[in-house]
């Protein structure tokens, strides 16, 4: 295959997300709409790659950055269509050799096959390749004007004639060139038409009056979906979670209820993974083998390796490492923490910024006490060690190896290794004295009755 530059359109304003944020940078499966296009440009083998943007859009020219740092980025100071748009990335397009293809940055269920059904039809001898789709309802669409193979022309919906609008095939998102034959056309795409601006489309009639050949490959609707409001960003998320849900169980991953449970587009699952319903995938999850994942978590940023065991009700928040059949169990919370091999948090417990040794357990209502206000410090619990229920450990603290706290205590300082450390006030019984309790309470309680108002009649 000859090097292909891919020039990504992401100027438009999305007005009607109607959102404070850009709608490139919407997440789908956890990433932008934008890093969905860049990933499947890069995946389709493209050499080079040219963003063009909105002027002063930072938000998505450091998400291109952050991506894709060699990614040439561009400005289009007015909006006046793709056309004008792609001419934007003037040193690109100069510098392109072999194939350039232009694709809208809105589709994020894109992938590099996709890309790849242009450019093979490049790789055939075709001047110019056209991705087409043909969508249950095509209203709206730029129609396919075909002839056998070849493609004659896309009408813009809106200045279609009747009987063109009853054509079922449509422009999808990527229109591909030989570099050449893009150059010496881009610049003589005029906007006669119903609104006035420069459209990509009549490229096509500009290469077949210049004698070149124009062809057409086509998606499947589901690749091709573009967003532009909340409802198609939803259809979007739900397709794109079907994909991962069947990926996950061909390679080896059990889920309970695939319908309610959640990927990130990262997410890396091992195999004979157990995943119970309701649970939520941030971005930045690696799961080893034989893990089990109980109902109702939420895990982000997180490593779980081989036989850990976490939930129900379980958050990994980033910087959770729980290592080798460690477990983490109901309604316990564990950030910027390792819990090492064969340790236990499984009660109600927060382990935030911590070192928990192996085979240490962490009793009921357990809470570092990571924060001052100011500063984050690190609490460190020896292996073996034994933190007795509702214990607040203050930290910076370390609890040694093999060493006791006893229920109910609040650890400020260092605990030897093997030591007891306590911190309970002296329990006192006074015989008698409940009844005594139950009275002052009821006197009060009546009291209080008599001090409210008579009710009217």
């Amino acid at each position: 295959m000859s090097d292909l530059t891919t020039i990504i359109l992401a100027a438009g304003e999305g007005t009607r997300m109607r959102s404070d944020l850009p709608k490139l940078l919407h997440p789908v499966a956890g990433l932008p709409i934008l890093g969905h296009v860049l990933r499947a440009a890069r995946d389709a083998g493209s050499d080079s790659i040219a963003v063009v943007t909105a002027p002063g859009a930072s938000a998505l020219q450091d998400l291109v950055r952050s991506l894709v740092p060699e990614a040439g980025i561009f400005e289009q100071a007015e909006r006046l269509g793709t056309a004008h748009a792609a001419r934007m990335a003037t040193d690109a397009i100069a510098a392109a050799r072999g194939y350039i293809a232009v694709v809208y940055g809105d589709h994020p269920l894109l992938h590099g096959d996709i890309f790849t059904a242009i450019t093979a039809r490049l790789d055939q001898g075709w001047d110019a390749a056209i991705l087409g789709f043909e969508p249950d309802d095509p209203t709206g669409y730029g129609r396919f004007v075909t002839e056998g193979e070849r493609l004659l022309d896309i009408v813009e919906h809106k200045d279609a004639t009747a009987e063109q609008r009853r054509i079922g095939l449509c422009n999808a998102c990527i229109l591909g060139f030989r570099a050449e034959v893009f150059r010496e056309l881009i610049d003589k795409v005029g906007n006669d038409n119903a609104q006035g601006e420069y459209y990509l489309g009549d490229l096509v009639p500009l290469a077949n009056a210049a004698g070149y050949r124009v062809g057409y490959a086509l998606a499947p609707a589901d690749d091709v979906l573009g967003v532009n409001s909340r409802e198609q960003l939803a259809l979007a998320e739900g397709i794109f979670q079907q994909r991962l849900r069947e990926r996950a169980m061909r390679n080896g991953v059990t889920l309970r209820d695939p319908a309610t449970t959640y990927f990130s587009h990262d997410t890396q699952l091992g195999r004979d993974v157990t995943i119970e319903p309701g649970v939520v995938f941030g971005p930045g999850v690696t799961v080893g083998n034989h893990v089990t994942i109980r109902a109702w978590s939420h895990i982000e940023g997180a490593t779980i390796e081989d036989g850990v065991s976490v939930g129900p009700f379980a958050r990994l928040r980033p910087g959770a490492l729980l290592e080798e059949n460690a477990r983490v169990g109901n309604f316990c919370e564990v950030k910027k923490a390792t819990v090492a091999k064969g340790a236990k948090v499984s009660h109600l417990s927060y382990i935030g910024d911590a070192l928990v040794g192996e085979k240490a357990n962490i009793g009921a209502g357990t809470i570092t006490c990571n924060y001052d206000g100011f500063n984050k410090s690190v609490t460190r619990i020896g292996g073996g060690a034994f933190i007795g229920s509702n214990t607040a450990l203050v930290a910076p603290v370390t609890v040694g190896e093999g060493a006791i706290v006893g229920a109910g205590s609040t650890i400020t300082a260092d605990v030897e290794a093997n030591a007891l450390a306590m911190t309970r006030a002296e329990q006192k019984n006074l015989r008698g004295y409940a009844p005594r309790l139950r009275a002052r309470a009821q006197q009060r309680k009546k009291a209080a009755a008599g001090k409210m108002p008579k009710k009217r009649r």
